[in-house]
């Protein structure tokens, strides 16, 4: 599997999903993204590269400088993909509260 192109993959990586969290509150460039970890700039832009390769990320060229922006419709992929196991998730978690509850009343 391609790596570059599987965003489950992409998402993997803890420092993918930091600069993604990044991303998420304003555009940034490859300089300002890497300033915000403890890893050579070539580390990072491999890291971009990836997140754009899979369309996670957009660039914007502005002047001189490169920005890269969160896709809102690729994320938006992962959140429906993930849905499903959310809900099965908090179906089990308000069981489990209904439980913590009736085992109260009777204490």
């Amino acid at each position: 599997m391609n790596l570059r192109r599987d965003v489950f993959q992409a998402i993997a990586d803890p420092t993918r999903r930091a600069i993604l969290l990044l991303l998420a509150s304003q555009s940034m460039t490859a300089g300002a993204i890497a300033a915000n970890f403890d890893t050579a700039r070539p580390t990072v832009s491999k890291h971009l590269h990836i997140l754009t390769a899979c369309e996670l990320l957009r660039q914007e060229q502005q002047g001189r400088e490169m920005y890269y922006h969160l896709n809102p419709s690729k994320m938006r992929e992962i959140a429906d993909f993930l849905e499903p196991f959310r809900q099965f998730w908090d179906a089990r978690f308000n069981t489990l509260e209904q439980v913590m509850k009736a085992y109260r009343l009777k204490s």
